[in-house]
């Protein structure tokens, strides 16, 4: 117990069954990176195979935007993530994943600027569409792709709690709804509207600003160290039914890539040893690692 009366609490047991969920999360995330990989590397050489044989620029821009999404680094900031805390980098390398979010809200601005440029370009400068029965099955191809793999990322980063792979997710979920546009311009090439084609691509580009904005949110809140308000309900209902706390006065949050840290403040009788306070800190720090879903570490400060 310090000068101003407060035991630090720490839940030894646990380390080894968190670290080694955390880790599976992380490989989960890695898995799911490869999976995406292997479907757009395969799109992208489908629509490689027909833009070369039907000389349509569009669909080149597609196949060429697919294959630097499947080329992201978002898998190297898992990797890095898992990395072990250094004296310098004492919290570990999880922030690597949020960098790496950062990154692909930045690739999702580049191409809703591309796409609207584009469109804007061949709105004032139409151009015919060749072989457009071909260019429509690889626009086809690309929507697939492109929407299993944002379905995928989505999915897993929500369930691992990585705001990086959800925004990833968006951004496959973008280059869908691009490669959607490269399906409906050529059903417009069909019909000989010479201007479907870019009023589309806009269309198409307002989309992928929608999508940017989510994605720009949900870093940004990473970011700033948000958390679900919910999560805060949970570990204060947990530390209130704990025996020996009498009030809360404090829950912390943050997240650290997809791992969860807290840290709290509770109040307990000024009667009790140094010895029995340190218990009450640990019961409140087993009672928060257990109610809390993803949390991976917590510190309990206990005051009288």
């Amino acid at each position: 117990m310090t000068g101003h009366g407060h035991v630090h609490g720490h839940h030894h047991h646990r380390t080894h069954d968190r670290i080694d969920a955390a880790l599976e999360r992380s490989a989960e995330g890695l898995r799911t990176l490869w999976f995406s990989f292997g479907v757009l590397a395969a799109t992208t050489a489908v629509q490689a195979v027909i833009a070369s044989a039907s000389g349509s620029v569009a669909l080149l821009g597609d196949t060429v935007h697919n294959a630097t999404d499947a080329l992201t680094a978002l898998p190297l900031a898992f990797v890095l993530g898992r990395r072990a805390a250094t004296r310098r980098y004492t919290y570990g390398f999880g922030r690597a994943e949020d960098l790496a979010g950062v990154f692909v809200v930045l690739v999702i601005a580049a191409s809703a600027a591309f796409a609207g440029y584009e469109a804007l370009r061949r709105l004032f400068e139409p151009q015919d569409v060749s072989h457009p029965a071909a260019v429509a099955v690889a626009g086809l191809v690309g929507f697939m792709g492109n929407e299993w793999v944002a379905r995928a990322r989505i999915r897993t980063g929500r369930r691992i709690g990585s705001a990086a792979l959800v925004a990833d997710g968006l951004h496959a979920r973008s280059d869908a709804f691009t490669s959607l546009a490269v399906l409906l311009g050529a059903g417009g090439a069909v019909l000989g509207w010479r201007w479907a084609d870019p009023l589309i691509g806009l269309a198409i580009t307002g989309a992928i600003a929608l999508v940017l904005r989510g994605a720009a949110r949900e870093i940004w809140h990473r970011l700033m160290d948000a958390v679900d308000p919910a999560l805060v309900d949970e570990a204060e209902h947990a530390l209130s039914h704990v025996e020996g706390v009498r009030a809360v006065r404090e829950v912390r949050m943050r997240w650290l890539g997809h791992d969860l840290r807290a840290e709290t403040s509770i109040v307990v009788d000024p009667a009790l040893t140094v010895r029995q306070a340190h218990a009450v800190a640990l019961a409140a720090e087993h009672a928060l690692l257990h109610a809390v879903r993803r949390l991976t570490a917590a510190t309990v400060q206990v005051g009288p």
